[in-house]
């Protein structure tokens, strides 16, 4: 077994932990909690141009031909971020072969600081197929619209920033249709079977989708 591999399978570990910080993440100061999104299927996801963790051009067209889970995060993300990618890690590892059937892409929503060497070098602790994406505020902008996802920058006490950010992984089919999401409040089991169905060719827009299921859940 492979040092990777090792350091990818103590990310499952933290599973239980991450649902805690996932619930404190969806309260908002004075404990208010954020409200479940209310766009349509076909309304989430679109056209962006950014750049890879190599500085390589890529757009969402680049990505047709195999599905694709796509989580929205950045690197000084001190616990959902690490958690997501280090559970999508062991999910690539345990499906196997089919693993090279499906695309992970990471879109970062701190491009100030998330340049794509600083990408690469975040990226080499977690599955190597794992694309990360970044780009001028601008363009994050729009894709980050596209998808319906939300980021918003928030000071900190000591005068340094935070990205208050979606939590949950998407899924497309691979044409780029919208196939449901990864909620981190579910068991591994459930995601494993929801990433097969889609593999197997079950995401067509609406076959994962629950009611009431937030598109919208927040890390900070």
């Amino acid at each position: 077994m492979s040092l990777r591999t090792v350091r990818n399978l103590l990310w499952g570990a933290v599973v239980v932990t991450a649902g805690i910080l996932v619930g404190v993440a969806w309260t908002l100061p004075g404990g208010e909690r954020t409200p479940p999104a209310t766009a349509s299927a076909s309304d989430i996801g679109g056209e962006f141009a950014l750049v890879d963790e190599d500085g390589k051009p890529r757009t969402w067209a680049d990505f047709r031909g195999k599905p694709v889970a796509v989580f929205f995060g950045f690197t000084h993300c001190p616990d959902i971020c690490p958690t997501t990618l280090g559970e999508l890690s062991v999910l690539l590892a345990d499906l196997g072969p089919r693993s090279d059937d499906l695309q992970v892409v990471l879109v970062s929503g701190d491009p100030e600081r998330d340049t794509p060497e600083v990408l690469n070098a975040y990226l080499q602790s977690f599955d190597p197929r794992i694309v990360g994406l970044t780009g001028s505020e601008a363009e994050i902008d729009r894709a980050f619209s596209a998808f319906k996802a939300y980021r918003r920058k928030v000071t900190t006490e000591d005068g340094d920033y935070t990205v208050d950010h979606s939590a949950g992984v998407y899924l497309y089919n691979e044409d780029g249709g919208f196939a449901g999401t990864l909620d981190m409040h579910e068991d591994m089991k459930v995601r494993r079977a929801k990433v097969l169905r889609l593999l197997n060719g079950a995401g067509n827009g609406t076959a994962f989708l629950h009611g009431g299921e937030n598109l919208a859940g927040r890390d900070g």
